[in-house]
């Protein structure tokens, strides 16, 4: 059973997929979206689904660090509840703190420009928000 991990942002979500096992996440791509049409990305995300034979998604649900749940996370959850009705898939929302965070410093240490880790961010946080999923549920 394949799980994606998604991590939305006002422009684009970054992809993340989990090994057949479910043990690990690898970084699959970043989607460039409209926000304010959710379904400007249901091609790409269709075709991601469809591809890789997904079963489960995990949302990153982006809160304050006093938990609280800001507008991001009210928009993060939208996204979620249009995913689960237009794919009929099971979506866990995943606290998401500080995970753009990791990515940015993984990155650094990898001593990667700041053009390309503009590129791939959001990818690279989706693998974290997967991967904390995995690590939590197996």
């Amino acid at each position: 059973m394949k799980i994606i991990g998604l991590d939305v942002g006002s422009k684009t979500i970054g992809v993340a997929v989990s090994d057949a096992l479910g043990l690990t996440a690898q970084g699959l791509t970043t989607i460039q979206w409209d926000e304010n049409n959710r379904r400007s990305a249901d091609d790409q995300m269709k075709k991601i689904i469809e591809e890789h034979e997904v079963e489960k998604v995990v949302v990153g649900l982006p809160k304050h660090m006093n938990g609280s749940v800001g507008e991001r996370g009210k928009a993060a959850e939208a996204y979620a509840k249009h995913i689960e009705k237009t794919y009929r898939l099971p979506v866990h929302m995943w606290d998401e703190r500080l995970s753009t965070i990791a990515a940015e410093r993984v990155l650094l240490e990898a001593d990667m420009s700041r053009k390309k880790r503009k590129k791939v961010i959001d990818k690279m946080a989706a693998v974290m928000i997967l991967q904390g999923f995995l690590d939590q549920y197996n």
